[in-house]
């Protein structure tokens, strides 16, 4: 229509350009990791934590939010779940952008050849993040975003190349097929 036009020379004038993704790198030490155990969802005692455990613990090391319970702090009084271990240093690389699945899958790829070296962790995440207020979630559904616009999923993946795959929408919103 007569918008068109309008639009194009909007855009020319305003000189749209591609912008790139941000990355920035952090090295966390001496951080509580949950133990895991692949073929073991549910986790048991004294032996390795459930994918619902560790998806708190993620969310609380992502947020940047400590992991040692004092009673005095008033942010949160969360501690790692049992059993943990304790890593020496622990990598977490954060990019932020539109990111194409063909993108994740090439990342999914370069985080396997981190086994290789067998001084490296048992296991490793990626989480894709939807924005929080986006239009458009999974399936044919409108993403609701109501009270928190959850929209995300992270892998686990191990060293024995099984993996998990969780899966976090609003209440609102479809599921995942």
């Amino acid at each position: 229509g007569a918008e068109g036009p309008t639009l194009m020379s909007y855009f020319s004038k305003n000189q749209i350009r591609a912008l790139k993704p941000k990355i920035t790198f952090s090295t966390l030490r001496d951080l509580q990791c949950p133990v895991l155990q692949s073929n073991d969802l549910q986790g048991k005692p004294e032996e390795s934590c459930s994918t619902e455990e560790l998806l708190e613990w993620l969310g609380a090391v992502l947020n940047q939010v400590s992991l040692d319970n004092k009673s005095s702090s008033f942010l949160s009084t969360y501690c790692c779940p049992e059993p943990n271990t304790v890593v020496e240093k622990a990598f977490l690389c954060t990019i932020t952008g539109f990111i194409i699945p063909e993108k994740i899958i090439q990342l999914l790829e370069q985080l396997c050849c981190y086994f290789g070296d067998p001084k490296l962790a048992p296991w490793l995440t990626l989480t894709v993040h939807g924005f929080a207020d986006s239009p458009v979630s999974w399936r044919e559904s409108e993403h609701g975003f109501h009270k928190g616009g959850e929209n995300l999923y992270n892998f686990v993946i191990f060293r024995n190349l099984d993996y998990w795959l969780q899966m976090a929408v609003g209440a609102h919103d479809d599921c995942p097929p």
